[in-house]
């Protein structure tokens, strides 16, 4: 493969997924379905902790992530755990149908689980929308392509003095060591050593 990279012109958004337990960053959503409750698809991969919590939830909510979003909600929602913090407590939400949403967001789609397709590296679960709302109207969603524009602002990776580190050009979690190993996988977000860029010191 020449670059991989042309993956990122896809055009697609940026959201939070919720459900009970936890969360985290998620840009592969796409509706499936018509009608009144349309069917949307969400990809996550099988390393993040949400993706164990989907498989018991029967509910989980989508939000949608503004051009002028807070970059706190980026770090604690694309590159921590839920299995370390309890997310939502670390921002604002407020509970409707059950489930948490991101209030600090351009709106919110509540989605009950009707399904869940497996592939080698992810799971695609499928939801029907049972509820939605727009908290700014007139607010425009951040898309991936932007995203990834303007990373440095948003992300700020911080490392370990004294210590060699690596980190992912897609997430940016941090890999300590000398060499990041040939068959690696990135424990967020699930990409390979070749996504890794040494963070000079």
């Amino acid at each position: 493969m020449k670059n991989q990279k042309i993956t990122r012109k896809i055009t697609q958004g940026m959201y939070v997924l919720t459900t009970d337990g936890g969360g985290c960053i998620v840009d592969a959503v796409s509706r499936v379905g018509g009608s009144d409750q349309p069917l949307i698809a969400v990809a996550i991969a099988k390393n993040n902790h949400t993706n164990a919590l989907l498989e018991k939830a029967q509910r989980f909510a989508l939000s949608v992530l503004g051009q002028d979003v807070n970059p706190d909600l980026i770090q604690t929602f694309g590159f921590k755990s839920s299995r370390d913090i309890d997310k939502l407590a670390a921002c604002q939400t407020e509970e409707i149908e059950g489930v948490k949403i991101i209030k600090d967001s351009v709106g919110y789609l509540i989605l009950d689980k009707v399904d869940a397709i497996e592939n080698e590296t992810h799971t695609l679960f499928i939801g029907r929308m049972i509820e939605g709302d727009l908290f700014q109207p007139d607010a425009r969603p951040l898309t991936y392509a932007e995203y990834q524009e303007r990373k440095d602002d948003l992300v700020k990776t911080s490392t370990e003095q004294g210590k060699t580190a690596w980190v992912c050009t897609a997430c940016g979690y941090v890999y300590y060591g000398d060499e990041v190993p040939d068959d690696y996988r990135c424990p967020l977000c699930g990409l390979g050593k070749e996504f890794f860029k040494k963070k000079e010191s």
